[in-house]
């Protein structure tokens, strides 16, 4: 019989914390709540304290709301962590897992109806993507906007270090196989943060065997292409709230380019750039990207 590892996706806080050096004086309130988006299709999202959530953050491609664990415990605010559709709990796309369009029209619904009076959105990658969708779809309901290593101007060159391990193997025998992997492709990283981000991103079968849980809605077991997001450039010329933009300064998937369209459509743009951090900010320098959410959207700028 294989050894089945025990999961308790609410029991493992205190280990961002400890790591991070963030007080903890026991277990968060935090819940996963499932709100129907189409008929027979739910979003899952983990809402994070008992008051009105004050806050949205969006995952990237090939992730979960869990990766924004460290960002949330040292926030030590009300907010909501999504799921995108074909990602962590929840149901998969209509139009897929990586659909810009669609994953708009469904946070539209899941936002309206856990944090309609949040006081800003942030989303990373893929879900920075789905953030201006949603503000596109839905502008009452992002009041301000923090973009974490994305803008339209990403393409599958930029995007290939990223592409290339989402692409690789679905499923894999064991654990240690699962997490050599994701050490190979995140060096920098504790080991304990990716084994906790392992246990939150994956399922392990009855056999042994662990597969990702975005992998679950692949359309192609072997060709998982990167999306054509620059039509939404026009998005973001007609966005009316305050944007900041966040880069990791290890290496990103956005260049000087990119910034500067984006400045160029939108002026007022905050532009930020975190050292150490690659694309994945929040899984980096959580604490830092945690200030810079706190300043943005609490201090007066957003």
């Amino acid at each position: 019989m294989p050894e089945l590892i025990p999961y308790d996706e609410f029991g493992l806080f205190h280990e961002n914390a400890a790591e991070y050096g963030i007080p903890y004086a026991g277990p968060p309130e935090v819940r996963r709540v499932e709100v129907e988006v189409a008929a027979g299709r739910k979003v899952s999202s983990l809402v994070w304290g008992s008051e009105p959530p004050e806050l949205v953050l969006v995952h990237g491609g090939a992730q979960n709301a869990h990766t924004w664990d460290t960002v949330a415990l040292a926030l030590r605010t009300p907010l909501v962590a999504v799921d995108l559709p074909g990602h962590g709990h929840s149901d998969g796309g209509p139009e897929g897992s990586v659909s810009v369009e669609s994953n708009g029209r469904d946070l539209a619904v899941a936002v309206a109806e856990l944090a309609p009076r949040a006081r800003g959105v942030v989303g990373m990658s893929l879900g920075g993507m789905s953030a201006i969708a949603l503000a596109a779809r839905a502008p009452e309901l992002v009041r301000a906007l923090a973009l974490v290593d994305i803008t339209p101007g990403v393409n599958a060159e930029k995007a290939a270090p990223v592409t290339n391990f989402v692409n690789g193997p679905a499923s894999f025998d064991s654990f240690d196989d699962i997490l050599a992997r994701t050490i190979e492709h995140n060096p920098g990283r504790s080991e304990a943060s990716l084994r906790r981000g392992i246990l939150h991103n994956a399922v392990q079968r009855e056999d042994g065997s662990w597969v990702w849980r975005y992998a679950r809605f692949r359309a192609e077991p072997t060709a998982a292409s990167h999306p054509d997001f620059t039509d939404w450039w026009h998005a973001v010329s007609a966005l009316r709230v305050p944007i900041m933009l966040v880069r990791g300064l290890a290496w990103s998937v956005v260049d000087d380019a990119d910034v500067a369209e984006l400045l160029r459509r939108q002026p007022s743009t905050r532009v930020e750039a975190v050292e150490g951090a690659g694309h994945s900010i929040q899984g980096d320098r959580p604490l830092e990207l945690a200030a810079l959410i706190e300043d943005f959207v609490f201090q007066g700028d957003g």
